[in-house]
């Protein structure tokens, strides 16, 4: 085989490594969660905590709309005191709508959300744009995944 075809091949193999690694991996059960490096509503660095023990993951609109239901009348800090965090994936939005609409309106919650905008991301993480996903966790690890379809669920999730 030529060296030009084998460099060829190596830069293949390393871009596709990089496209691989820029992904975050879905969470697992056993697994540790993927590292996340975001930012929030506000643009400042977001990230879930070591000790957090739930994560809210809104893939869509009509899941974003039941954690705002269901945070809407909880004092700041809420979410810290239970241990959990929300992110959501507002990467399939539109630009205008995320700048003009999303954003300035989840900026208005007392709570950070680690904000997704890019889709490659979150792009094997499982979907459901009709519920909540659910990722248990201790110490770092994932222990359970779940969905929450109604304020219900979500607030039994919480603990309310």
């Amino acid at each position: 085989m030529p060296i030009a075809a084998i460099v060829r091949c190596l830069l293949v193999a390393l871009a596709m490594g990089f496209v691989a690694s820029a992904r975050g991996e879905p969470p697992a059960v056993g697994a540790p969660l993927p590292s996340l490096e975001l930012k929030d509503q506000h643009d400042k660095p977001w990230r879930v905590a070591p000790e957090a023990r739930l994560l809210l993951f809104a893939s869509g609109r009509q899941g974003s709309n039941l954690v705002l239901e269901v945070l809407a009348d909880q004092p700041e800090g809420f979410l810290a005191s239970r241990q959990a965090a929300y992110l959501a994936d507002m990467s399939r939005m539109p630009g205008f709508v995320t700048e003009a609409f999303a954003l300035p309106a989840l900026r208005a919650q007392p709570f950070a959300v680690g904000v997704v905008l890019d889709a490659k991301v979150l792009a094997d993480w499982p979907r459901d744009d009709a519920a909540v996903q659910l990722i248990g966790m201790d110490g770092g690890k994932v222990t359970s995944l779940g969905r929450a379809a109604n304020a219900p669920e979500l607030r039994a999730a919480l603990g309310l």
